[in-house]
């Protein structure tokens, strides 16, 4: 069975920290790419960030560059994204996601979590 259960998310207020965590089980973790989209009501799916397995390879969204930082700990199938600085224009759903090869694009991840709400207030 291939799941990826996000955890993490939750209400702060702008300025705030949030870690959000994504466990992964089965074949999902053997994917070499872990990604974050987030979606707001009423946009499509955005790309937040993406890490290698290796770790050495990260990506980041424009919107959230300098603010957010993605990791992987491979030994726990457990994908993290630190987001700092948080911003009312942060509020959406976060998914985890899983892709075969590196990539921003949001068709190329073929497993996904269910998602996370995070709402920031101002």
């Amino acid at each position: 069975q291939v799941q990826l259960v996000e955890s993490g998310g939750g209400s702060v207020q702008a300025g705030g920290s949030l870690r959000l965590s994504c466990a992964a089980s089965g074949r999902s973790f053997s994917r070499p790419t872990m990604g974050w989209f987030r979606q707001a009501p009423g946009k499509e799916r955005e790309f937040v960030s993406a890490i290698s397995w290796s770790g050495g390879s990260t990506r980041y969204g424009d919107s959230v560059k300098g603010r957010f930082t993605i990791s992987r700990d491979n030994p726990k199938n457990t994908v993290y994204l630190q987001m700092n600085s948080l911003k009312p224009e942060d509020t959406a759903v976060y998914y985890c996601a899983a892709a075969p090869r590196w990539t921003a694009v949001t068709t190329v991840y073929d497993y996904w979590g269910q998602g996370t709400q995070v709402t920031v207030s101002s």
